[in-house]
């Protein structure tokens, strides 16, 4: 694994704090009606998500994940202000302003979205991990999911074909505790959810999902069993959302004091204490980075504020192959 130094510390806060802040910019703005339809938050995940990329080589590994997706693409290289855009529904956003909130997509950089059906991404990942190793890439597909999708069946026919192929692909649960508003206590008989993997002979195993470093860990063994003909992985990041499953989402299921409990443990905040107390920086130079990041976020509301709505022909272009649209007629 990469050595954790000063600069991934300090990287880790920054990168982490923005996303933080990047998502409760937007949560502000959908309480005005600026970004519409379902909002699925992050906060609280971070550390996932930091971890997971110092493990990886972004320029030929890939990540596909569902709904709670706009933070990935971010830290895979997108303009920040593009995936702002797109929630706003503008041109300038990564699919013209049409895929929204839970379909967040960049070829170019590796990260192939963004699902909104529970569990579709899976054999997704599956099937891009299959592609690597079909023309022999040196690639890596790490393939997320939530702790509700891993009920579905494609789950398990998909680690079925993973480990019969030995596909370079590493699946992982971010258990944050609950399926929209159901504990996994609720739907499972055997809540350890890294167990599925065992029954398909899978390496699988728990990790402290709010540790950015205990994440790279995992994560770099992972991927390195891929990369060097290993097969797949199966890993449980145990993590907590701070915020609701999306934005109508009342809480009911849960107490405040669990959630200030997981607050205690808050990933962004370990990352500062470490950095303080190794002296990696003072709290001037944490402000200035506060200040940089809270800069940066003003500018992609700004740059979603400011840019275009798509032409009207934009839909149709995304559709029909043909200029002239054969199958639509102006005829009632």
């Amino acid at each position: 694994m990469k050595k954790i130094t000063k600069s991934v510390y300090l990287k880790w806060y920054e990168d982490m704090l923005f996303w933080r802040k990047f998502e409760d910019k937007l949560a502000a703005v959908y309480i005005q009606q600026k970004v519409r339809g379902f909002l699925h938050l992050y906060n609280g995940q971070e550390a996932v998500l930091a971890g997971t990329l110092h493990a990886i080589d972004p320029k030929k590994d890939r990540l596909i994940t569902a709904y709670r997706n706009h933070v990935q693409p971010i830290g895979m290289g997108v303009d920040p202000k593009r995936v702002m855009a797109e929630l706003y529904g503008k041109g300038t956003g990564t699919s013209q302003g049409l895929g929204g909130s839970m379909h967040i997509f960049s070829k170019e950089h590796n990260f192939y979205g963004g699902h909104g059906i529970v569990g579709g991404q899976i054999p997704l990942g599956a099937g891009l991990a299959f592609a690597d190793k079909y023309f022999k890439r040196d690639s890596v597909t790490l393939c997320y999911m939530g702790d509700g999708a891993v009920r579905q069946g494609s789950l398990h026919e998909t680690f079925n074909l993973a480990m019969l192929w030995n596909l370079p692909v590493v699946f992982i649960c971010e258990n944050n505790g609950y399926a929209m508003g159901t504990s996994v206590a609720r739907t499972a008989k055997e809540q350890e959810i890294w167990k599925l993997g065992l029954g398909y002979d899978m390496p699988s195993g728990p990790v402290d999902g709010m540790s950015p470093v205990k994440v790279a860990e995992a994560v770099s063994e992972a991927v390195e069993r891929a990369r060097s003909g290993g097969g797949p992985t199966f890993l449980e990041m145990k993590t907590y959302r701070y915020r609701g499953h999306s934005m109508s989402d009342a809480q009911h299921y849960r107490t405040k004091d669990e959630v200030e409990e997981y607050k205690k443990i808050d990933p962004i905040t370990q990352v500062k204490e470490v950095i303080l107390d190794k002296k990696y920086a003072s709290e001037d130079d944490i402000k200035v980075i506060d200040q940089r990041v809270k800069d940066l976020v003003k500018e992609c509301e700004q740059f979603a504020e400011e840019s275009p709505w798509p032409g009207d022909n934009v839909m149709y272009d995304t559709v029909y192959e043909q200029t002239d649209y054969p199958f639509l007629s102006h005829k009632l």
